[in-house]
């Protein structure tokens, strides 16, 4: 995941210089006598790496526009945190002055994605990123939780 400025120039970089990669690793492939589907099985990792580098470039930049992800799990908080500040335009610094700890933790923390973060410490980073989170409930997902020692009760109704 892209996390800053940095970063994301390094991966457009990269991006462009894969171009390059792909051209001549093809040439290569074609002169070495494999045939058109062999080449295109060959080319697949260069590929996937590629799409993998684009997801990430424009997670970012629709990041840094606004468009923040909807998380529907609640272990995906810590990939919010990490979008919100990058669109609050604040480095991994600026948050650590404002949490009153050092660069490094919130590098580890971010590269983590905060895993197990605590609620109180989610608080504590919106607090720092003058920011909020509102949340809601699917009542789709909402049906009767049945186990083996609670099996519901079925009860009729009408004459015997």
């Amino acid at each position: 995941m892209i996390r800053n400025e940095a970063k994301y120039r390094e991966a457009l970089r990269r991006l462009e210089q894969d171009q390059d990669v792909a051209a001549r690793q093809r040439e290569a492939l074609a002169a070495a006598g494999l045939n058109p589907e062999e080449i295109e099985r060959a080319m697949q990792p260069l590929r996937s790496f590629r799409a993998q580098l684009e997801d990430e470039i424009a997670w970012y930049e629709a990041v840094r526009r606004g468009n923040l992800p909807t998380i529907h799990q609640m272990s995906d908080v810590g990939r919010l945190l990490i979008a919100l500040r990058i669109f609050k335009g604040m480095s991994q610094r600026d948050l650590a002055e404002r949490l009153g700890v050092s660069e490094s933790v919130v590098s580890r923390d971010e590269r983590n994605e905060y895993h197990g973060i605590s609620v109180d410490r989610v608080q504590k980073i919106l607090n720092a990123l003058g920011a909020a989170i509102v949340m809601s409930v699917d009542q789709s997902y909402c049906f009767p939780i049945v186990d083996s020692e609670h099996t519901p009760q079925t009860t009729h109704v009408g004459s015997t």
